[in-house]
C-alpha cells in the first residue's frame, strides 16, 4: 500500500495543531486535505506553510458551487497556490463545471491541478436527500449521474463514499475516485452515515483514501493504518 493513496485530513482550525500534524504524518501521507476550518481563519497562506512544513501535495477542498464565472476565478486562485487537487459541487450544473474545467486548462502541465466533483455528501442518506432536500431518485443513481456528468464535461475524476465504489467506477472509466468516509469496522461513524475501511475501499477500485480523525488522533499511524485494513508495511 503506497503512502500516496493516503490523503490526511487536517480538520482543524489551529494553525499550529495542523503543522504538527503534518510533521508527524507526512511520511504516511501522500495528501493533506485542507478545507474551510483552515482557510476561513488563516487563508491560502495557509498551504504554503503546510508545504514548509512537511506536506508534499494539498487537496483543497472547498466544494466550490458557484456561479461559472465565480468558480472560475476559485480554480485560478487556488491553482496559483500550487494545490495538487480540488472540489467542486457538480449539483453547480453543466456551465459551472465547464468553466471551472476550462480554467485548469490554462495551466500547463505538470501545475495543472486535478478537479473532482462533489455529487452527495457522505453524511446524507436517502432520507435526507428524498425528504429534506426533494431529490426523488435514488441515492445511487443520483450520484452516477452527477458523476457521469461531470467527468464528460472534463473533471479529472469524482468523490464518493465506500458504498458506492464499484458503482461508480464502470460510470466514469479511468477517472480518478477519491474515497472519504474510512473508518475500521467497528470505530465510530462520527457524522458519516456512508463509510468502510480502507484496505476493502481500495481493493473496489477507489484511487485515494480521505482520512481524518481516525489518523490524527491518539493512535500510532502504523497502528492507525492497520486499524483501517491499510498494510504500511507493505508500501
Amino acid at each position: 500500500m503506497s503512502r500516496r493513496k493516503i490523503i490526511c485530513a487536517l480538520d482543524t482550525g489551529d494553525r499550529k495543531e495542523a503543522i504538527e500534524w503534518v510533521k508527524k504524518l507526512s511520511p504516511y501521507a501522500g495528501a493533506f486535505k485542507v478545507g474551510h476550518g483552515l482557510t476561513l481563519p488563516h487563508g491560502l497562506d495557509i498551504i504554503d506553510e503546510l508545504k514548509a512544513a512537511g506536506a508534499e501535495r494539498i487537496f483543497l477542498d472547498l466544494k466550490f458551487h458557484d456561479i461559472p464565472n465565480s468558480v472560475a476565478l476559485a480554480v485560478r486562485e487556488a491553482a496559483q497556490r500550487g494545490v495538487w487537487m480540488m472540489t467542486l459541487h457538480l449539483s453547480g450544473g453543466p456551465a459551472m463545471i465547464s468553466a471551472a474545467v476550462v480554467e485548469a486548462r490554462m495551466i500547463p502541465e505538470p501545475s495543472r491541478p486535478y478537479l473532482v466533483g462533489v455529487s452527495v455528501l457522505t453524511s446524507i442518506d436517502q432520507h435526507v436527500l428524498t425528504d429534506h432536500l426533494g431529490v426523488e431518485r435514488k441515492l445511487d443513481d443520483h450520484m452516477m449521474i452527477l458523476s457521469k456528468l461531470g467527468v464528460d464535461l472534463g473533471l479529472d475524476g469524482v468523490v464518493c463514499s465506500p458504498e458506492e465504489v464499484t458503482k461508480i467506477r464502470p460510470v466514469i472509466g479511468n477517472g480518478i475516485i477519491v474515497t472519504p468516509g474510512i473508518r475500521a469496522v467497528n470505530a465510530d461513524s462520527h457524522d458519516q452515515r456512508r463509510f468502510g475501511d480502507g484496505g476493502t475501499t481500495l481493493a473496489l477500485g477507489a484511487d485515494y483514501l480521505v482520512i481524518g480523525r481516525a489518523l490524527t488522533g491518539k493512535i500510532p499511524p502504523e497502528e492507525a493504518l492497520k486499524s483501517l485494513g491499510l498494510d504500511f508495511a507493505s508500501a
